[in-house]
């Protein structure tokens, strides 16, 4: 497995926080970025798709995969993370896990209508700054923000 420059930051379990990859899903539309939030089950609140590592596939591809899963999103990845951001997992034993997410720019080619979890989630586009000030974390916030600002780091490369 290639690893990336945001590898060094992630921890095996039992080790502290939680390794896991998010898919930063966007588009162009009329000459702006869109992003692609989703809900998550349990609270409702909006979020990127994103999960546990999938042994067999790098960090981007996992990330792509939690996208399908997630969203019923297809696209085209890259490998290199667009940054980091901490939260915590809420179980359902009511204590937190530590979390912290590489996250993986997917530019999305083709949205399903059918994918794994459609009933139990939500998908919305909006632009970068708006999907900045719905999303809870700080760290993904700052991501967002920047890409409103700047997108030339998915548009460039993609």
């Amino acid at each position: 497995m290639k690893r990336t420059q945001s590898d060094q930051f992630l921890r095996p379990e039992g080790e502290g926080p939680r390794s896991q990859y998010g898919a930063l899903c966007w588009r162009m539309h009329r000459g702006r970025v869109e992003v692609l939030l989703i809900t998550s089950r349990d609270t409702g609140r909006w979020v990127i798709p994103k999960g546990w590592p999938i042994e067999g596939k790098n960090p981007a591809q996992s990330a792509a995969q939690e996208a399908w899963e997630e969203a019923g999103v297809r696209g085209a990845g890259r490998d290199e993370a667009l940054g980091l951001y901490a939260y915590d997992k809420t179980r359902k034993t009511k204590d937190a896990l530590p979390c912290v997410v590489a996250v993986y720019p997917l530019r999305v080619e083709a949205l399903a209508a059918q994918f794994p979890e459609r009933s139990e989630r939500r998908r919305r586009w909006f632009s970068a700054e708006r999907a900045a000030r719905l999303v809870a974390e700080p760290e993904l916030r700052m991501i967002l923000s920047g890409l409103a600002g700047d997108p030339s780091p998915l548009t460039e490369q993609a």
